[in-house]
């Protein structure tokens, strides 16, 4: 019955949590022809879908609107509707702890959303990232807490996410999809659902190899970031241009994968996926000690910015106590306004603990709010480079004129490679490079 569903494309599919990865992959979805609901808690968010509106840069409005408009989609408040659906999947955040434990609980909630409202043929899918073992361990378990079975009366699976926001190239229907089921006809309803809307999906034995497999794409870009960051601190005690070596390795055609060093690592997946596979390994009492070093090397880059900051301030014989600094940048990367554990906020934090006076400039980010205190964006002209005594370069948005930067600035911190050293001379700024 459910395998008709979605091969005639009649299935309902609910998706709970409409952010980042909810959303784009509601939207997919309504667009080749299913009916989807979306679950939020946020009524804002809601009534802001429902108008037609969209909150994701990924997700312009145009294409929400017309969806909405013809009834494929739609967003409600009411957990209730998802004993009205065929397929449902879980969007929802998993953040770490202060002790960088899993923190479990959002996952938990929309289980016991689905749990309260289960019904047989339903297929159930987690995308959020998490440690090996949580579909099966914690999912399955609770389900089964309604006299429902798996296999025989409802079905389960796990497919991690794989968005990366504002990626030209890659977005929900063209990145391959992995799946894995809790049993072998989960993982393979889950295959052929979304083989409906996304190019190319790779079937595991499992929902735990699912589950891996998330956790090692995003460890190896955490230690390999750690890698780059290390030889970037390593580069500066010999007298190196780290972006001079790292281009003289890129050189090689095989054996050697680019990454390039910066203030750190942010946004929902680096900063926090490994640690779920280093908690998961501790219970087993091993250390994942790549993972863990990896991240103290990362977290340690805003600090490290901030003493380039104070060394070059202490060049023009100024302390950072007093100083007006300029962060250009408060997004986790270039061209996004995600923040998630974005290191522009750490190295904000550190100057303003130094006595620092720090002003901000991103176009993607007007506003925002963090620990007590509200910042508002200054306009980047010409006036407000010359108050600055140091000009932080934090994310490398393309619209900021970096010439125009040059030109207008005293000094320069340049973490993002802004300034080349083999480009022709920017202005008359001192430029000092992470």
């Amino acid at each position: 019955m459910l395998k008709q569903k979605i091969l005639d494309r009649s299935a309902r599919f609910g998706v709970i949590g409409l952010g980042y990865v909810g959303l784009p992959l509601a939207v997919e979805f309504a667009k080749v022809g299913m009916k989807v609901t979306g679950f939020e808690v946020d009524r804002r968010k809601v009534e802001s879908l429902l108008a037609g509106g969209s909150y994701i840069g990924d997700v312009p409005s145009s294409e929400v609107a017309p969806l909405v408009k013809r009834g494929a989609f739609t967003a409600t408040t009411d957990f209730d509707e998802l004993a009205h659906m065929d397929v449902v999947s879980i969007c929802v955040p998993t953040p770490l702890s202060k002790t960088r434990d899993p923190d479990m609980s959002y996952v938990v909630q929309a289980t016991e959303d689905v749990r309260r409202r289960l019904r047989k043929g339903q297929l159930i899918i987690l995308e959020s990232t998490t440690y090996p073992g949580t579909t099966d361990e914690l999912m399955r378990v609770e389900l089964e807490k309604t006299g429902l079975k798996l296999g025989k009366d409802f079905h389960l699976a796990f497919s991690p996410e794989r968005v990366d926001p504002s990626n030209p190239q890659f977005g929900i229907k063209n990145t391959p999809k992995l799946v894995g089921g809790v049993d072998e006809e989960s993982g393979e309803l889950a295959h052929l659902f979304y083989s409906q809307g996304i190019d190319r999906v790779i079937k595991l034995s499992s929902a735990a190899a699912a589950e891996m497999s998330k956790l090692l794409e995003n460890t190896f870009r955490s230690v390999n970031i750690g890698l780059v960051n290390e030889m970037a601190l390593m580069c500066e005690r010999l007298g190196l241009d780290v972006w001079e070596v790292i281009d003289g390795a890129a050189s090689k055609p095989f054996g050697f994968m680019k990454f390039v060093p910066g203030p750190g690592v942010g946004g929902h997946c680096i900063p926090l996926d490994p640690f779920y596979l280093s908690w998961k390994l501790r219970t087993l009492n091993y250390r994942a000690r790549f993972i863990e070093l990896a991240g103290e090397i990362n977290s340690e880059m805003p600090h490290y910015v901030v003493r380039l900051v104070s060394e070059a301030l202490n060049h023009e014989k100024k302390s950072v106590n007093g100083s007006r600094v300029l962060l250009l940048g408060v997004a986790y990367k270039n061209d996004v306004a995600d923040m998630r554990e974005s290191p522009a906020l750490d190295i904000l934090t550190v100057l303003e603990k130094e006595g620092a006076q720090v002003a901000y400039h991103d176009s993607f980010v007007p506003e925002f709010r963090h620990g007590d205190k509200s910042y508002k964006q200054v306009e980047l002209t010409a006036d407000e480079l010359k108050k600055a005594d140091c000009v932080v370069i934090a994310c490398k948005h393309k619209g900021v004129d970096w010439k125009f930067v040059a030109e207008h600035a005293k000094l320069i911190v340049d973490s993002r490679n802004a300034y080349p050293r083999n480009g022709k001379k920017a202005g008359p700024a001192r430029i000092v490079k992470l």
